[in-house]
Protein backbone atom coordinates (compact mmCIF):
# COMPACT_ATOMS: atom_id res chain seq x y z
CA UNK A 1 0.00 0.00 0.00
CA UNK A 2 2.58 1.85 1.14
CA UNK A 3 4.55 1.91 -2.75
CA UNK A 4 1.26 2.77 -4.45
CA UNK A 5 1.11 5.64 -2.59
CA UNK A 6 4.25 6.50 -3.11
CA UNK A 7 4.08 5.96 -6.88
CA UNK A 8 0.71 7.85 -6.80
CA UNK A 9 2.20 11.07 -5.04
CA UNK A 10 5.30 10.63 -7.94
CA UNK A 11 2.57 10.39 -10.65
CA UNK A 12 1.07 13.76 -9.14
CA UNK A 13 3.87 16.12 -8.65
CA UNK A 14 5.20 15.18 -11.89
CA UNK A 15 2.06 16.28 -13.95
CA UNK A 16 1.85 19.00 -12.68
CA UNK A 17 5.87 19.64 -13.21
CA UNK A 18 4.62 19.08 -17.07
CA UNK A 19 1.61 20.38 -17.17
CA UNK A 20 3.41 23.61 -15.78
CA UNK A 21 6.53 23.81 -17.57
CA UNK A 22 4.60 23.31 -20.84
CA UNK A 23 2.17 25.91 -19.71
CA UNK A 24 5.05 28.35 -18.96
CA UNK A 25 6.44 27.78 -23.02
CA UNK A 26 2.90 27.64 -25.26
CA UNK A 27 2.03 31.06 -24.29
CA UNK A 28 5.77 32.22 -25.28
CA UNK A 29 5.59 30.87 -28.31
CA UNK A 30 3.14 32.71 -29.76
CA UNK A 31 4.08 35.78 -32.27
CA UNK A 32 3.49 39.24 -31.03
CA UNK A 33 4.70 40.73 -27.61
CA UNK A 34 2.00 41.55 -25.16
CA UNK A 35 3.04 44.57 -23.54
CA UNK A 36 3.43 46.58 -26.74
CA UNK A 37 0.03 45.54 -27.85
CA UNK A 38 -1.18 46.38 -24.21
CA UNK A 39 0.41 49.79 -24.06
CA UNK A 40 -0.77 50.59 -28.06
CA UNK A 41 -4.24 49.68 -27.10
CA UNK A 42 -4.30 52.04 -23.63
CA UNK A 43 -2.80 54.52 -25.27
CA UNK A 44 -5.33 54.66 -28.35
CA UNK A 45 -8.18 54.85 -25.57
CA UNK A 46 -6.62 58.07 -23.61
CA UNK A 47 -6.08 59.43 -27.06
CA UNK A 48 -2.30 60.10 -26.59
CA UNK A 49 -0.30 59.98 -29.49
CA UNK A 50 2.97 61.55 -28.99
CA UNK A 51 4.21 58.72 -26.42
CA UNK A 52 7.56 56.83 -26.72
CA UNK A 53 5.52 53.61 -26.93
CA UNK A 54 9.35 51.86 -26.89
CA UNK A 55 10.71 53.20 -24.22
CA UNK A 56 7.84 51.67 -21.92
CA UNK A 57 7.71 48.62 -23.37
CA UNK A 58 11.25 48.72 -22.73
CA UNK A 59 10.57 49.53 -18.94
CA UNK A 60 7.94 47.31 -18.21
CA UNK A 61 9.97 43.82 -19.76
CA UNK A 62 12.36 44.68 -17.54
CA UNK A 63 10.22 45.24 -14.50
CA UNK A 64 8.33 41.73 -15.35
CA UNK A 65 11.77 40.03 -16.07
CA UNK A 66 10.56 39.47 -19.72
CA UNK A 67 14.57 40.67 -21.04
CA UNK A 68 15.84 38.06 -19.57
CA UNK A 69 16.83 34.67 -21.08
CA UNK A 70 13.99 31.90 -21.06
CA UNK A 71 15.70 29.79 -19.16
CA UNK A 72 16.17 32.09 -16.56
CA UNK A 73 12.72 33.76 -16.81
CA UNK A 74 11.63 29.28 -16.27
CA UNK A 75 13.56 29.28 -13.44
CA UNK A 76 11.82 32.55 -12.11
CA UNK A 77 8.58 31.20 -12.52
CA UNK A 78 9.60 28.13 -10.62
CA UNK A 79 10.60 29.87 -7.98
CA UNK A 80 7.57 32.46 -7.88
CA UNK A 81 5.30 29.56 -8.27
CA UNK A 82 6.85 27.87 -5.53
CA UNK A 83 6.18 30.59 -3.16
CA UNK A 84 2.84 31.27 -4.38
CA UNK A 85 3.59 34.40 -6.00
CA UNK A 86 1.67 34.61 -9.17
CA UNK A 87 2.76 38.23 -10.65
CA UNK A 88 1.07 40.76 -12.12
CA UNK A 89 -1.53 41.06 -15.11
CA UNK A 90 0.62 42.28 -18.07
CA UNK A 91 -2.64 43.63 -19.60
CA UNK A 92 -4.57 44.98 -16.55
CA UNK A 93 -1.47 46.37 -14.23
CA UNK A 94 -1.42 46.69 -11.24
CA UNK A 95 -3.79 44.12 -11.23
CA UNK A 96 -2.29 41.35 -9.30
CA UNK A 97 -3.17 37.53 -10.79
CA UNK A 98 -4.62 35.72 -7.46
CA UNK A 99 -7.20 38.95 -7.43
CA UNK A 100 -8.40 38.64 -10.78
CA UNK A 101 -8.28 34.44 -9.79
CA UNK A 102 -9.88 34.94 -6.28
CA UNK A 103 -12.58 37.42 -7.82
CA UNK A 104 -13.60 34.45 -10.66
CA UNK A 105 -13.15 31.36 -8.50
CA UNK A 106 -16.75 31.96 -7.29
CA UNK A 107 -18.55 32.51 -10.19
CA UNK A 108 -17.26 29.92 -11.57
CA UNK A 109 -17.81 26.87 -8.54
CA UNK A 110 -21.15 28.56 -8.09
CA UNK A 111 -22.85 27.72 -11.42
CA UNK A 112 -21.10 24.88 -12.12
CA UNK A 113 -21.24 22.75 -8.96
CA UNK A 114 -24.88 22.86 -9.31
CA UNK A 115 -25.21 22.15 -13.13
CA UNK A 116 -23.04 19.07 -12.64
CA UNK A 117 -24.55 17.72 -9.19
CA UNK A 118 -27.96 18.39 -10.43
CA UNK A 119 -27.21 16.18 -13.96
CA UNK A 120 -25.71 14.01 -12.31
CA UNK A 121 -28.48 13.47 -9.93
CA UNK A 122 -31.04 13.30 -12.62
CA UNK A 123 -28.86 11.32 -15.41
CA UNK A 124 -27.55 8.30 -12.78
CA UNK A 125 -31.93 8.22 -11.78
CA UNK A 126 -32.77 8.39 -15.34
CA UNK A 127 -30.21 6.16 -16.23
CA UNK A 128 -30.65 3.57 -13.82
CA UNK A 129 -34.45 2.94 -14.67
CA UNK A 130 -33.70 2.94 -18.43
CA UNK A 131 -31.82 -0.35 -17.01
CA UNK A 132 -34.17 -1.68 -15.34
CA UNK A 133 -36.26 -4.56 -16.34
CA UNK A 134 -39.74 -3.42 -15.07
CA UNK A 135 -39.52 0.03 -16.14
CA UNK A 136 -42.44 1.21 -17.76
CA UNK A 137 -41.85 0.46 -21.79
CA UNK A 138 -41.98 4.20 -22.54
CA UNK A 139 -38.54 4.97 -21.05
CA UNK A 140 -36.90 2.77 -23.49
CA UNK A 141 -37.68 5.32 -26.04
CA UNK A 142 -36.06 8.18 -24.44
CA UNK A 143 -32.30 6.19 -25.25
CA UNK A 144 -32.16 7.37 -29.02
CA UNK A 145 -33.07 11.12 -27.60
CA UNK A 146 -30.29 11.11 -24.83
CA UNK A 147 -28.02 9.74 -27.12
CA UNK A 148 -28.59 12.85 -29.40
CA UNK A 149 -28.40 15.25 -26.40
CA UNK A 150 -25.16 13.50 -25.31
CA UNK A 151 -23.75 13.68 -29.03
CA UNK A 152 -24.49 17.81 -29.12
CA UNK A 153 -21.80 19.78 -28.02
CA UNK A 154 -22.68 21.68 -24.80
CA UNK A 155 -22.21 25.33 -26.07
CA UNK A 156 -24.27 24.64 -29.09
CA UNK A 157 -27.18 24.23 -26.70
CA UNK A 158 -25.41 27.66 -24.85
CA UNK A 159 -26.15 29.51 -28.62
CA UNK A 160 -29.60 27.51 -28.95
CA UNK A 161 -30.94 28.98 -25.22
CA UNK A 162 -29.70 32.13 -25.78
CA UNK A 163 -31.46 32.48 -29.15
CA UNK A 164 -34.70 31.24 -27.67
CA UNK A 165 -35.31 32.67 -24.28
CA UNK A 166 -33.16 36.14 -24.73
CA UNK A 167 -33.83 36.95 -28.15
CA UNK A 168 -36.82 35.51 -28.94
CA UNK A 169 -38.34 35.61 -25.89
CA UNK A 170 -36.59 37.98 -23.88
CA UNK A 171 -37.16 36.64 -20.14
CA UNK A 172 -33.47 35.69 -19.64
CA UNK A 173 -30.41 37.51 -20.26
CA UNK A 174 -28.00 36.65 -22.78
CA UNK A 175 -24.82 37.13 -20.37
CA UNK A 176 -22.49 38.11 -17.97
CA UNK A 177 -22.78 37.80 -14.23
CA UNK A 178 -25.67 40.44 -13.24
CA UNK A 179 -26.90 43.51 -14.28
CA UNK A 180 -23.89 45.88 -15.46
CA UNK A 181 -26.52 48.95 -13.17
CA UNK A 182 -26.62 46.48 -10.47
CA UNK A 183 -24.65 47.66 -7.10
CA UNK A 184 -23.34 43.81 -5.96
CA UNK A 185 -24.50 43.42 -2.22
CA UNK A 186 -25.75 40.97 0.56
CA UNK A 187 -29.30 40.85 -0.48
CA UNK A 188 -32.29 38.97 -2.08
CA UNK A 189 -32.42 41.45 -4.92
CA UNK A 190 -28.34 41.07 -5.74
CA UNK A 191 -28.93 36.65 -5.16
CA UNK A 192 -31.97 36.65 -7.69
CA UNK A 193 -29.95 38.66 -10.16
CA UNK A 194 -26.80 36.69 -10.27
CA UNK A 195 -28.97 33.47 -10.36
CA UNK A 196 -31.04 34.99 -13.16
CA UNK A 197 -28.00 34.95 -15.42
CA UNK A 198 -26.56 31.90 -14.20
CA UNK A 199 -30.04 30.06 -15.23
CA UNK A 200 -28.50 29.86 -18.86
CA UNK A 201 -25.12 28.79 -18.83
CA UNK A 202 -25.83 26.31 -16.13
CA UNK A 203 -28.80 24.98 -17.88
CA UNK A 204 -26.35 24.17 -21.26
CA UNK A 205 -24.29 22.21 -18.94
CA UNK A 206 -27.38 20.33 -17.44
CA UNK A 207 -29.02 19.27 -20.70
CA UNK A 208 -25.26 17.90 -21.67
CA UNK A 209 -24.63 16.60 -19.06
CA UNK A 210 -27.99 14.49 -18.26
CA UNK A 211 -27.58 12.18 -21.52
CA UNK A 212 -23.87 11.90 -20.48
CA UNK A 213 -24.41 10.30 -17.10
CA UNK A 214 -27.86 8.69 -18.25
CA UNK A 215 -25.90 6.73 -20.70
CA UNK A 216 -22.91 5.89 -18.68
CA UNK A 217 -25.40 4.58 -15.84
CA UNK A 218 -26.93 2.56 -18.00
CA UNK A 219 -24.41 0.60 -19.94
CA UNK A 220 -22.77 -0.08 -16.19
CA UNK A 221 -26.43 -0.92 -14.58
CA UNK A 222 -27.06 -3.43 -17.74
CA UNK A 223 -23.60 -5.65 -17.39
CA UNK A 224 -23.93 -5.37 -13.09
CA UNK A 225 -27.50 -6.64 -13.78
CA UNK A 226 -26.26 -10.00 -15.84
CA UNK A 227 -23.69 -10.86 -12.82
CA UNK A 228 -23.67 -13.67 -10.98
CA UNK A 229 -24.35 -12.44 -7.90
CA UNK A 230 -27.43 -10.73 -9.23
CA UNK A 231 -28.52 -13.78 -10.29
CA UNK A 232 -27.82 -15.65 -7.02
CA UNK A 233 -29.70 -13.03 -5.01
CA UNK A 234 -32.82 -13.31 -7.45
CA UNK A 235 -32.23 -17.30 -6.22
CA UNK A 236 -32.69 -16.48 -3.07
CA UNK A 237 -36.26 -14.64 -3.40
CA UNK A 238 -35.02 -11.74 -2.77
CA UNK A 239 -37.23 -8.92 -3.78
CA UNK A 240 -36.41 -7.53 -6.91
CA UNK A 241 -36.36 -3.61 -6.14
CA UNK A 242 -34.27 -4.80 -3.09
CA UNK A 243 -32.01 -6.49 -5.74
CA UNK A 244 -32.22 -3.64 -7.97
CA UNK A 245 -31.29 -1.00 -5.50
CA UNK A 246 -28.90 -2.72 -3.18
CA UNK A 247 -26.79 -4.93 -5.28
CA UNK A 248 -27.44 -3.68 -9.08
CA UNK A 249 -27.52 0.50 -8.39
CA UNK A 250 -25.07 0.49 -5.56
CA UNK A 251 -22.20 -1.27 -7.38
CA UNK A 252 -22.93 0.56 -10.93
CA UNK A 253 -22.71 4.20 -9.01
CA UNK A 254 -18.89 3.53 -8.66
CA UNK A 255 -17.75 4.20 -11.80
CA UNK A 256 -20.63 7.25 -11.54
CA UNK A 257 -18.99 8.54 -8.33
CA UNK A 258 -15.39 8.37 -9.76
CA UNK A 259 -16.84 10.29 -12.86
CA UNK A 260 -18.09 13.24 -10.58
CA UNK A 261 -14.88 13.43 -8.58
CA UNK A 262 -13.24 13.53 -11.92
CA UNK A 263 -15.69 16.56 -13.04
CA UNK A 264 -15.44 18.53 -9.48
CA UNK A 265 -11.54 17.94 -10.32
CA UNK A 266 -11.78 19.39 -13.71
CA UNK A 267 -14.65 21.95 -13.10
CA UNK A 268 -12.45 25.35 -13.23
CA UNK A 269 -11.38 24.56 -16.30
CA UNK A 270 -14.16 22.76 -18.12
CA UNK A 271 -16.13 25.83 -18.68
CA UNK A 272 -14.05 27.63 -20.38
CA UNK A 273 -16.32 27.82 -24.09
CA UNK A 274 -20.06 28.17 -22.00
CA UNK A 275 -18.74 30.86 -20.10
CA UNK A 276 -17.06 32.48 -23.07
CA UNK A 277 -20.08 32.21 -25.07
CA UNK A 278 -21.77 33.71 -21.98
CA UNK A 279 -19.34 36.32 -21.10
CA UNK A 280 -19.48 34.92 -17.11
CA UNK A 281 -17.38 35.99 -15.11
CA UNK A 282 -15.59 33.00 -14.11
CA UNK A 283 -12.21 31.08 -14.71
CA UNK A 284 -13.20 30.11 -18.40
CA UNK A 285 -13.63 33.55 -19.45
CA UNK A 286 -10.39 35.03 -17.55
CA UNK A 287 -8.14 32.44 -19.24
CA UNK A 288 -9.58 32.95 -22.58
CA UNK A 289 -9.40 36.94 -22.00
CA UNK A 290 -5.93 36.12 -20.94
CA UNK A 291 -4.86 33.78 -24.44
CA UNK A 292 -6.54 36.73 -26.32
CA UNK A 293 -4.75 39.25 -25.16
CA UNK A 294 -0.92 37.13 -24.63
CA UNK A 295 -1.07 37.87 -20.92
CA UNK A 296 1.62 35.04 -19.77
CA UNK A 297 0.99 35.59 -16.27
CA UNK A 298 -2.78 35.22 -15.92
CA UNK A 299 -2.42 31.73 -18.35
CA UNK A 300 0.21 30.87 -16.17
CA UNK A 301 -1.80 31.23 -12.57
CA UNK A 302 -4.56 30.29 -14.06
CA UNK A 303 -3.73 26.83 -15.36
CA UNK A 304 -1.57 26.01 -12.95
CA UNK A 305 -4.95 26.34 -10.74
CA UNK A 306 -7.04 23.80 -12.99
CA UNK A 307 -3.36 21.40 -12.89
CA UNK A 308 -3.52 21.36 -9.39
CA UNK A 309 -7.29 20.63 -8.87
CA UNK A 310 -8.14 18.29 -11.12
CA UNK A 311 -4.43 16.15 -10.38
CA UNK A 312 -5.95 16.41 -6.48
CA UNK A 313 -9.18 14.83 -7.57
CA UNK A 314 -7.77 12.15 -9.65
CA UNK A 315 -5.19 11.68 -6.45
CA UNK A 316 -7.64 11.27 -4.13
CA UNK A 317 -9.87 9.17 -6.17
CA UNK A 318 -7.23 6.88 -6.35
CA UNK A 319 -6.52 6.83 -2.66
CA UNK A 320 -10.13 6.29 -1.57
CA UNK A 321 -11.83 4.04 -3.96
CA UNK A 322 -10.72 0.52 -1.71
CA UNK A 323 -13.00 2.78 0.86
CA UNK A 324 -15.85 2.90 -1.54
CA UNK A 325 -15.34 -0.47 -3.31
CA UNK A 326 -13.95 -3.18 -0.91
CA UNK A 327 -13.07 -5.57 -3.68
CA UNK A 328 -10.53 -3.53 -4.69
CA UNK A 329 -7.27 -3.40 -3.41
CA UNK A 330 -3.53 -1.77 -3.39
CA UNK A 331 -1.68 -3.59 -5.43
CA UNK A 332 -1.27 -5.54 -8.97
Amino acid sequence: MLRYIGQRFLQFFLIIFIANSLTFLLPRVIPGDPIQEALQVKAAAAGTQNVDIQAWVKSYNQKFGLDQPLWKQYINYWNDLIHLNLGYSLYDYPATVASKILAAIPWTLGFMSVAIIFAFIVGSALGALLAWPNSPRFMQGLVPLLMVISAIPFYLFGLALIWVFAVQWGILPSGGGYDPILILRWDWKTAANILRHAILPALALVLFGVGSWALSMRATLVTVLGEDYITFAQAKGLPDRNVFMRYGVRNALLPQVTGLAIAFGLILGSGVIIESIFNYPGIGNLIFAAISEKDYFVINGTVAIMVLCASTALLIVDLIYPLIDPRIRYGK
